[in-house]
């Protein structure tokens, strides 16, 4: 039934009658419907549909992000309602129809909003620095008002296992700390649910699926034309440990999923200093191995 031409929702129209799409697809869908469970995304309990917030910018991941939901949610599987939602940030030679034609064409609920905050970037960041710390706030800050404006209460995002990977590193490397992006979060005002359902999926499964179902992808031009950014720098590392290792990336994101507060330093986190001993009366006749502690 999964794969029947006509089983699917219309983002995935055209879609490729291969083998190796279908095995794609069925494993974007099942690793995004695990994360949306595993981390509770929906509160099956409370009466109203929730709706979402779609943040869309036109690139690969973003596309996924939007068919895949619609997926789940047109085979009854996501009971909630879905507002897709592109911020157009102003930055010079931005298509600015390519995403509401397409959105039209498929038939989904949208709003495009305009708020030029490439100038505001551009004026305030220094020569020769990223970015992405400022123009990342002005767009979250934005996305926040929109949700508001919307009766959304969540803003759903199309980060992926390997973003969450990078910036575990950048954190790690840089920041001196161990965080990374969460699947789940609530900002800071504490009325809007962070989501990312792509937690899960590796970036490459975004990009063949994007590419395989040709979708009108929109580059950033605006941090993507700076070289030598920290998180290139990070990727190029994980690439080489994937190139050496493959599947490297998906132990490292196993880790995070399995962090023991006992066996770090953070005494936030455990009490080392309550501590104490606890000698164990081992049966001599025990075959019992002893659990490492």
């Amino acid at each position: 039934m999964f794969d029947e031409a006509d089983d699917i929702h219309p983002l995935f129209s055209g879609a490729p009658s291969t083998t190796e799409f279908k095995k794609l697809r069925k494993r974007i869908v099942r690793q995004t419907r695990e994360a949306i469970e595993h981390y509770g995304m929906v509160d099956r309990k409370q009466g109203a549909t929730p709706r979402w917030l779609v943040c869309l910018s036109g690139g690969k991941d973003s596309y996924t992000l939007l068919a895949v939901l619609y997926e789940l949610k047109w085979r009854g599987l996501l009971p909630v309602d879905l507002l897709a939602c592109n911020l157009d940030q102003g930055q010079p030679g931005f298509p600015a129809t390519v995403l509401p034609e397409f959105l039209e064409r498929m038939g989904v609920p949208h709003r495009i909003e305009y708020q030029d905050t490439y100038s505001i970037v551009m004026d305030k960041v220094p020569q020769g620095r990223t970015y992405c710390a400022l123009c990342s706030r002005l767009r979250r800050g934005n996305l926040y008002r929109i949700a508001r404006e919307e009766g959304c209460s969540a803003v759903v995002l199309g980060h992926h296992r390997d973003d969450i990977l990078e910036t575990f590193f950048m954190n790690l490397f840089h920041g001196g700390r161990l965080a990374t992006m969460p699947p789940k979060l609530v900002n800071e005002e504490g009325d809007l649910f962070v989501f990312r359902p792509l937690a899960h999926v590796a970036e490459a499964d975004c990009e063949k699926f994007a590419n395989a179902m040709n979708y009108p992808i929109i580059p950033c031009d605006l941090c993507g034309s700076q070289d030598g950014l920290q998180r290139q720098q990070v990727k190029q590392i994980l690439d080489q440990w994937e190139k050496n290792a493959p599947g490297r990336r998906q132990v490292m994101f196993r880790a995070l999923t399995n962090a023991r507060p006992s066996h770090l330093l953070d005494p936030k986190l455990f009490d080392f200093a309550n501590l104490s001993l606890d000698p164990i009366q081992k049966d001599e006749n025990s075959d019992e191995i002893p659990k490492l502690r």
